[in-house]
């Protein structure tokens, strides 16, 4: 824990629980989302083979996290570390 701490930046415990809360809201987050911008897309579970739909899911899930990350980030006080996250990858 405290080779992340120094890694990042960060100075509390507290503040790496909140990081961690974060990644995971935003994770199923994201993946929830992706599934009404696959029907938008006209592509459905049903009718489209797996070797096509979960590829194709993951490539969007990906754009989604990226961008609501700083803003779950921002909900839970965190969006300075999110924010400076996004600038170096």
């Amino acid at each position: 824990m405290e080779k992340l701490k120094v890694r990042w930046g960060i100075t509390s415990n507290i503040q790496i629980v909140l990081i961690f809360i974060v990644f995971a809201i935003n994770g199923s987050f994201a993946a929830w989302v992706a599934e009404p911008v696959m029907s938008l897309l006209g592509i459905y579970k049903i009718s489209t083979s797996g070797y096509l739909y979960w590829p194709l899911r993951i490539i969007i899930i990906f754009p989604i996290y990226q961008l609501t990350l700083p803003l779950v980030g921002f909900l839970f006080g965190q969006f300075k570390f999110f924010g400076n996250l996004r600038k170096n990858s």
